[in-house]
């Protein structure tokens, strides 16, 4: 996926220089190495024709294919949170619907945000925090995974992510992951993305 924006447009929050390392070589990476894995099946092999997210889901969990799988799953997570962010983000943008949902499940948008910084520093390591919405209840939670994981595999909606890989902020932020994370949901979360993948 093409950046959606320009390599400078999330400064002064997440620099170009963050940018030229986080898409332009980490992402691409991941983006190099499925092709060269995906080239390497078998030409009647299934996966080299699926879409992205079907990749993931049928690679997961599958010893033999787990190269596959967690370079599959890193691009969808890092695409998805190339949309997840903006330049222009934060609560302005965010609709009554999705507002209602948060209040219903969190109370007000200030607990939520807490709820969310909670959650991300408490991911050890390398990961995620997302926003999901389960499949069935249709109901709003936090959830982080860890790695290449990722909500679809669960029965969950990402409505939005929040890459908490020290490569998404050391830059910026050096060790400071609170910062980062009151900063992407202050001036960067993208209300209007989130709102779109919100179930029926």
């Amino acid at each position: 996926m093409a950046l959606p924006y320009s390599s400078d447009a999330l400064e002064p929050y997440i620099t170009k220089e963050t940018i030229a390392y986080h898409y332009e070589k980490h992402h691409l990476t991941y983006v190099n190495n499925l092709n060269n894995l995906l080239d390497s099946l078998p030409i009647e092999d299934k996966l080299r024709s699926m879409q992205l997210q079907d990749i993931v889901i049928h690679s997961y969990n599958k010893p033999h294919i787990i190269g596959i799988f967690n370079n599959a799953a890193q691009v969808l997570n890092h695409d998805f949170y190339w949309l997840s962010v903006k330049s222009d983000g934060g609560d302005k943008s965010i609709n009554t619907k999705l507002l209602d949902l948060i209040k219903e499940e969190f109370g007000d948008l200030n607990s939520f945000k807490q709820e969310f910084k909670k959650v991300g520093l408490s991911q050890f390591g390398s990961g995620w925090t997302w926003l999901v919405q389960d499949k069935i209840t249709k109901k709003l939670l936090i959830t982080k995974t860890s790695n290449a994981d990722n909500p679809i595999l669960y029965n969950q909606q990402p409505l939005f992510t929040c890459d908490v890989w020290e490569h998404a902020y050391y830059i910026d932020y050096r060790n400071k992951r609170a910062e980062y994370i009151e900063t992407f949901l202050e001036k960067l979360v993208n209300w209007d993305f989130a709102s779109k993948n919100l179930l029926n």
